[in-house]
């Protein structure tokens, strides 16, 4: 028996609202001018966190989230990602007890596919025929899969500026992929279209933006199931990659579960990293109203954003929180290398997390005690040109042992 009411709320007023209007945020806060997304409404009474093995993929936690009773989802085996200890890397910083939950293990190699897992099946489950997503790539990408399993039609408003890689993903899973010049001209195309079209939107449509399909991001809530199921306890500090804080609010809200369920007692502080620092600034203020920052390049484009989202900072403070800025390209690039000691590769925008942890450990927020974990929430090889420019040219020697120990640098 499923916890979901079939209704929405607002986390700052709680006013109810119904699905059909869910993707344009909470009415009665864009009054008061404020942007708010709207959450899926449970009723936890009685509903057992034990996961059904009988199912795949997030299915497995179908109770705790926002499916329908009575009708036939379908996985692609998401979920269930490997947590890796880093243990030298742990020791260099100072930390016993570092974690990556390494999400390029999922379907489309990216955390997005929990979030298109649930928001595909949510839009399929109701009688939807188009899903729509403005996307820099990992979006799209596990979105574009997820009709296809459906057999649903994807729409994708994309960036010219992003990685071919990203395009060829999106494409080869039969989305139609379309590029614009800028963010702001994709979301204003996606609100046309799903005015006009009646498409669902799987992505922010909103400006200011309020976060993504609040169905999806319930998928995220499974990685904090997983988490406590993987290290029996809470972590101390969860880390996430951040750009509207999808990720980071779904992360939460699943240990938000966890307590009220009696399976913890509180939820892990959680830490947004970020490139530009919308949220830093923002937490900056006694406002409950974002704060912008300027628009810049970055090497970690997937999360490069201006804007912070009304939930991303109430998740943060709630926790007990914080969030790290890490600005320079290099830094991240450095964190990447390092991660790929390890075995590691992540997508620059995921490997922004080490170098978040460093800097926390370093100024004395988190200690040396604190059981952390990173979520690498995507893989390297979405964007393998941007590594390159870190690399030595591979050099082309004749089939002489002299010129391959001149090569490698000795025997």
């Amino acid at each position: 028996m499923g916890a979901y009411v079939g209704h929405l709320a607002c986390p700052r007023c709680l006013t109810e609202v119904a699905e059909a209007e869910a993707f344009w945020g909470c009415p009665s806060c864009q009054k008061e001018g404020l942007a708010v997304n709207v959450h899926p409404v449970y009723r936890l009474d009685g509903v057992s966190l034990e996961a059904d093995q009988s199912a795949t993929g997030l299915l497995r936690y179908r109770a705790l989230l926002p499916l329908q009773e009575g009708v036939t989802y379908f996985s692609l085996g998401e979920g269930a990602t490997p947590l890796i200890h880093l243990g030298k890397i742990g020791e260099e910083i100072g930390l016993d007890q570092l974690y990556v939950k390494d999400e390029t293990q999922n379907p489309t190699w990216s955390y997005k596919d929990r979030l298109a897992a649930v928001a595909v099946n949510h839009a399929w489950g109701s009688g939807a025929e188009t899903v729509v997503v403005a996307t820099t790539g990992n979006h799209g990408a596990a979105v574009a899969a997820y009709a296809a399993a459906a057999g649903l039609r994807c729409v994708a408003l994309t960036l010219e500026s992003v990685p071919s890689t990203m395009k060829v993903l999106m494409q080869i899973y039969g989305a139609h992929v379309v590029a614009l010049s800028s963010g702001p001209e994709r979301w204003e195309l996606l609100r046309k279209a799903v005015s006009k079209f009646g498409w669902v939107p799987m992505s922010s449509l909103t400006d200011p933006p309020i976060g993504s399909n609040p169905f999806g991001i319930e998928g995220y809530k499974t990685i904090a199931y997983e988490l406590v199921a993987s290290l029996g306890r809470q972590p101390d500090v969860v880390v996430v990659p951040t750009a509207y804080g999808d990720g980071l609010v779904g992360i939460h809200r699943g240990f938000r579960d966890l307590c009220e369920l009696g399976e913890i007692e509180v939820p892990p502080r959680m830490v947004a990293a970020e490139p530009l620092g919308p949220y830093s600034a923002s937490l900056a203020t006694d406002s409950e109203t974002p704060t912008s920052v300027p628009l810049q390049p970055s090497v970690a484009f997937s999360i490069a954003s201006p804007v912070a989202t009304y939930q991303g900072i109430q998740a943060i403070r709630q926790s007990g929180g914080t969030s790290v800025v890490v600005g320079q390209d290099e830094r991240i690039l450095a964190g990447q290398r390092e991660l790929a000691t390890a075995g590691l590769y992540l997508e620059a925008s995921a490997a922004i997390s080490l170098p978040a942890v460093t800097e926390l450990v370093a100024t004395g927020w988190i200690s040396g005690s604190d059981l952390v974990v990173c979520i690498g929430t995507s893989s390297g090889l979405k964007d393998t040109d941007a590594t390159a420019g870190i690399l030595a040219e591979v050099p082309t020697i004749r089939p002489d042992i002299d010129d391959l120990c001149m090569a490698i640098g000795g025997a």
